[in-house]
């Protein structure tokens, strides 16, 4: 039998590539057995990116103001606190990759650089030193985004950024395949009602009470807890958390608004 001419590189990249695609497909099934229920469907897509990737973890978020993020699903605990980071601080990849409409690569030296208040808060709470942000495209193109997280010794060198595209573009897809069939639902898609979903909607009824109890408008008023947070070393989400529950008086908070101005 003659010798099978072997295949061009950009054949066997190719076939890669649908290989990733089936494995992210079962992995993402396979998670639904720990996972259950349709409101933990981007949890189990962050935990498949994570998986499949040579990545240390993955998150999933929402924009649907420009400073409303909403988190949907993490793949662990220290991708979620890294969620929580960029949203406190008010900077990071994922924030810049949305506003430009572009993936963004950033290794450490570059998240240093660009935005130094997040990679403060990074360095000192997680091990995470690289990120990768996607803008999700189909039915949540300009809405979507898929963070990519790297722990030493991983490099942003490591991570094709054909494969992560790829499963980028599953993920999106998944969602609208969701989104067809619950598209009659009054109160949307079922992944909506996400738990880290659920926990960022504290923010925006702490950013209510800040701008009733100081008279301020509601972008200071989101600028208020935000000082606050980075000042006091805590997330925005635990602090608004503390002012909806009464534990942080706004007397405490008009320091900062005086400030602000």
């Amino acid at each position: 039998m003659p010798a099978r001419a072997p295949l061009p590189r950009t054949a066997l990249a190719g076939w890669s590539r649908v290989t990733l695609v089936e494995d992210f497909r079962s992995t993402v099934a396979a998670c639904a057995a720990r996972l259950p229920g349709p409101e933990l469907l981007p949890e189990r897509l962050a935990r498949a990116c994570a998986r499949v990737l040579p990545v240390d973890g993955a998150g999933i978020s929402l924009f649907f103001a420009d400073d409303r993020r909403l988190p949907l699903g993490a793949s662990d605990a220290v991708s979620a606190e890294a969620e929580r980071l960029q949203f406190t601080v008010g900077e990071g990849p994922c924030l810049s990759a949305h506003a430009e409409g572009r993936p963004l690569m950033a290794d450490e030296t570059t998240i240093r650089s660009r935005w130094p208040a997040f990679y403060d808060c990074l360095a000192g709470t997680t091990p995470i030193r690289a990120t990768l942000s996607i803008p999700l495209e189909d039915d949540l193109r300009g809405i979507g985004a898929l963070d990519l997280y790297l722990v030493p010794p991983r490099d942003p060198g490591s991570l094709p950024l054909a494969d992560a595209l790829a499963v980028a573009h599953e993920v999106a897809a998944t969602f609208g395949v969701v989104n067809q069939r619950d598209r009659g639902h009054a109160d949307g898609p079922a992944w909506l009602d996400a738990p880290a979903a659920g926990r960022r909607a504290t923010v925006w009824k702490a950013i209510g009470m800040v701008n009733a109890g100081l008279r301020v408008s509601s972008p200071d008023a989101l600028a208020v807890l935000r000082a606050h947070a980075y000042a006091t070393g805590t997330s925005l989400d635990d602090l608004a958390a503390r002012v909806v529950d009464r534990q942080v008086p706004m007397t405490e908070l008009s320091f900062d608004t005086d400030h602000h101005r």
